[in-house]
């Protein structure tokens, strides 16, 4: 797909991921070698951007500078070593990095509700600290779409139209026609001229990348990983991912470790239009990306029945904020 290659599943098992595209053979789960090396066990492929690490280098496409990083945005260890990157390869067309080992496993329902209170602030805060790192420009670092545009509208435009073109190309089973979902897209583009500074954006925020390490003290957030589908662009593209099919000011915990570290949103009228576009596009990308995938009729179905109708509310929000201009 050229705009919608993935390989996580989220909630309600939707087939969900990032918009990226993905070179040959990257649709795979992560695979993990553990390797002998004298500063500990070292990632092999597909590395995590890890909560702890403070070196900065990561995967093919989340390359977040290494001065940057060193600069506070994610946190030391208490004790003993801290993830590091040991070698990454050079060039553009760079497919692996070693990297030493991001505790804990994908976040699941077992945490209690104190838990997960406190997780979802600490999350807010290593996501702030991701927004706070810039890029060149707008877009996606690995040159999946071209290179990065000198604007975020042009960016957006370029990642949605690609996935449009999927949509057409595979003849997606949308609630609505291609041609009104890109009509409704473009009738929002104007805020996206808001955005004046390409930031780290994850976009795959789901629970099943975040890492939970559990520790004596109680569980801490221990990785983000599967930063590949990382762009340059608005840090409230963010905010989908992190309420997959469910809306973020619900989430006040993580709202306020967000705020309390410096992150900034206010749900003014620009950042409400502007997520309602991002919310559309990635329920879109979940939509199409079930055909060439070559999904299972059942979980077609069930994707269909979660995904379409946030879909059509986004689209539906992107109309009635217009409309309230």
């Amino acid at each position: 797909m050229r705009g919608a290659g993935h390989g996580g599943t989220g909630p309600a098992d939707p087939g969900h991921g990032g918009p990226a595209a993905r070179p040959a053979g990257r649709g795979a789960p992560a695979r993990r070698r553990h390797l002998q090396h004298r500063r500990g066990t070292a990632a092999h492929r597909r590395p995590p951007l890890c909560a702890e690490d403070r070196a900065g280098r990561a995967g093919p496409a989340l390359r977040v500078p290494a001065a940057a990083l060193g600069g506070g945005v994610l946190p030391r260890r208490r004790r003993g070593r801290r993830p590091r990157a040991v070698h990454t390869d050079g060039g553009p067309a760079a497919r692996h990095t070693l990297q030493t080992h991001c505790p804990g496993t994908p976040w699941d329902d077992s945490l209690t509700a104190a838990e997960q209170a406190a997780l979802r602030r600490e999350l807010g805060g290593h996501v702030a600290r991701l927004h706070r790192v810039t890029g060149p420009g707008f877009g996606y670092p690995s040159g999946a779409l071209g290179p990065l545009a000198p604007n975020w509208r042009t960016a957006f435009t370029t990642m949605t139209d690609a996935v449009l073109a999927d949509a057409r190309d595979y003849a997606a089973d949308l609630p609505c026609p291609v041609d009104e979902v890109a009509r409704t897209l473009r009738s929002g583009h104007d805020a996206l001229d808001d955005v004046t500074v390409p930031r780290a954006v994850h976009f795959d925020l789901w629970p099943g990348n975040i890492l939970v390490h559990r520790t004596p003290a109680g569980p801490r957030v221990g990785g983000l990983i599967d930063g590949e589908r990382m762009f340059w662009g608005d840090p409230v593209a963010d905010l989908v991912s992190l309420a997959l099919l469910d809306d973020i000011e619900k989430d006040q915990d993580f709202l306020a470790g967000y705020r309390d570290a410096g992150g900034r949103i206010s749900f003014d009228r620009s950042e409400r239009l502007r997520l309602a576009l991002y919310r559309a596009c990635l329920y879109l990308i979940m939509l199409v990306e079930t055909v060439p995938r070559a999904v299972d009729a059942e979980r077609r179905r069930r994707t269909r029945e979660t995904v379409a109708p946030e879909l059509v509310a986004a689209l539906d929000e992107i109309k009635r904020l217009r409309l309230s201009s």
